[in-house]
């Protein structure tokens, strides 16, 4: 009797251990707390902080570029930043309002700058602006720009690399003194593209895939053997 279950043990074990492992896996990303976040200054050349990996290599580019292009021309500064998750407690307000104080201590330093900050787990987004941002782009322009300019897009499946798009060509538009070309119209098209899983959804579904097989094969291994053994 011992000896069978030594036999089990050893069966049962590396299961036991490599579920766990692939539920640890299969577990979301933790939570991003303003701590985390890499230190800026004004005048860094850092215009897309992309923590929740959510905007394309290229989209990305075209944004640093052309936000570069709006500091070197008006001396305004457009931060993008997205994140994964908040932590317990906090709000997309708050955090965008203590990464402001991170970043640009100073009511000086915070003059010029416009701060955008996703958050992909609930797609809430908060906007914050300097003093001498707000004489050219108003609170209510502002909050355009993240309740309907990205938020339209987002709500049509997910759509962030659009969202950041439009939101870098309005606000280009308005700190550089232009006319506010206003919000993107609402269309009411299929959602074709909402047929197609996206890579997250694929990686979520192979991990929950894999944890249900194991717990299968964690719960018929052991009773195999147990009677293969008894039998013989």
């Amino acid at each position: 009797m011992r000896k069978l279950l030594s036999q089990l043990d050893r069966l049962i074990l590396p299961l036991v251990a490599l579920l766990l492992a692939t539920q640890l896996l299969a577990l979301p990303a933790g939570a991003t707390g303003v701590y985390q976040m890499p230190n800026l200054t004004a005048g860094d050349d850092t215009w897309v902080v992309d923590m929740g990996e959510a905007i394309s290599r290229l989209n990305e580019g075209k944004l640093s570029s052309q936000l570069s292009k709006l500091a070197q021309e008006t001396g305004n500064e457009v931060r993008m930043v997205t994140i994964r998750r908040l932590d317990y407690g906090e709000t997309i307000d708050s955090f965008a309002e203590l990464l402001l104080a991170k970043w640009f201590p100073t009511p000086e330093a915070q003059a010029n700058q416009t701060l955008v900050v996703l958050d992909i787990v609930t797609n809430n987004i908060g906007i914050r602006t300097g003093a001498a941002v707000k004489q050219l782009m108003s609170d209510d322009i502002a909050q355009s720009v993240v309740s309907e300019t990205m938020q339209v897009p987002i709500r049509n499946d997910n759509q962030y690399n659009r969202a950041f798009l439009a939101a870098g060509d309005r606000l280009t538009a308005v700190l550089s003194g232009k006319p506010d070309p206003g919000p993107p119209a609402i269309e009411d098209n299929v959602r074709v593209e909402g047929t197609f899983a996206t890579p997250e959804e694929t990686k979520n579904s192979n991990a929950t895939t894999w944890v249900i097989v194991l717990l299968i094969l964690a719960t018929i291994i052991p009773m195999v053997t147990y009677f293969w053994l008894y039998q013989n």
